[in-house]
């Protein structure tokens, strides 16, 4: 079976659109009021992932009055797959014009997982776009006390590792069995097999298994780099923008104990939230509570 880019246009409570920014054509996922004038919701979707991993929240946030977006990423889901541009900074200006395109003069940035480092970003890079950010399974990139090896479990480094190598990873992904592990990272949570497959499937798009892992390698080859040291600097600019940091207290790939120790450093208004009896991926192992988490703190947040 051939598979393209309509296939991750899932129906739902929701509408697919289009839009440019940054040079290319990202699809998103929007519910909500059509009004532009209603807080606009950017949500980013972390590896191996696409748009859908956020359908729980698509729902309860739309249903509460925000105009949510779920994006696919540069390389990912419905999204355009050019051969560069898989770097931090890069996707935080995708985002900024997709914010943009959306009519909207800033968002609440959320994000989860590699999405979270952009959403994170966000903050120090397109402060002017960004309202206040949520990171949900990211802990903040700036680095200072707690290095990425510090941070990651050392199964997760292993994984890490593996998918530094050429194009071995690229056919595997493809499979159920890589995908399903990447994803079942944690034993007492049991992905449904049509979850499985619906991720699966979209890495089978033409390039975005490839666009997905040069995501994901960015980390390793750009930090030692002169552009990795200029990001982390930037990075290490303090968060004026109210944050908020939700954490699974069983989360195996980022450890838990160390979450919070960039973030509660950097952020001026931080609320930091450990979810007992959940994982790495929070807004699917456990939607509600992530739904109720966001949906607290953004009543609490002041608009001007």
């Amino acid at each position: 079976m051939t598979i393209d880019f309509t296939d991750v246009l899932i129906p739902g409570d929701w509408q697919h659109e289009f839009v440019p920014a940054n040079g290319a054509r990202f699809h998103v996922a929007l519910t909500g009021p059509s009004d532009s004038s209603a807080p606009l919701v950017m949500l980013l979707h972390s590896f191996p992932q696409f748009w859908w991993a956020w359908r729980h929240q698509l729902t309860a946030l739309g249903e509460a009055g925000y105009r949510v977006a779920a994006m696919d990423l540069r390389g990912t889901g419905a999204s355009d797959k050019p051969p560069i541009g898989y770097d931090v900074p890069t996707r935080t200006r995708d985002a900024a014009g997709v914010i943009r395109s959306l009519g909207a003069d800033r968002a609440i940035v959320v994000g989860h997982g590699l999405g979270g480092a952009v959403a994170w970003s966000m903050a120090a890079l397109q402060p002017a776009l960004t309202e206040a950010v949520a990171a949900i399974s990211a802990p903040h990139p700036a680095r200072m006390h707690v290095p990425l090896r510090t941070a990651m479990t050392r199964s997760a480094l292993t994984r890490l590792a593996y998918l530094q190598l050429p194009n071995l990873p690229e056919r595997s992904l493809t499979q159920a069995g890589l995908m399903a592990q990447i994803l079942g990272t944690r034993p007492e949570f049991t992905w449904p097999e049509e979850v499985v497959e619906t991720y699966t499937n979209a890495i089978r798009v033409p390039f975005a298994a490839h666009s997905a892992l040069e995501a994901v390698r960015w980390y390793s080859r750009a930090m030692p780099s002169g552009s990795g040291r200029r990001y982390l600097s930037a990075m290490r600019t303090p968060v004026s923008v109210p944050a908020l940091q939700i954490h699974g207290a069983q989360d195996t790939i980022l450890r838990p104990s160390l979450a919070d120790v960039d973030a509660s450093a950097l952020c001026r208004d931080l609320r930091f939230e450990m979810v007992p009896g959940a994982g790495h991926f929070l807004p699917e192992e456990a939607p509600e509570q992530v739904n109720a988490l966001l949906l607290d703190w953004m009543g609490s947040l002041k608009r001007s």
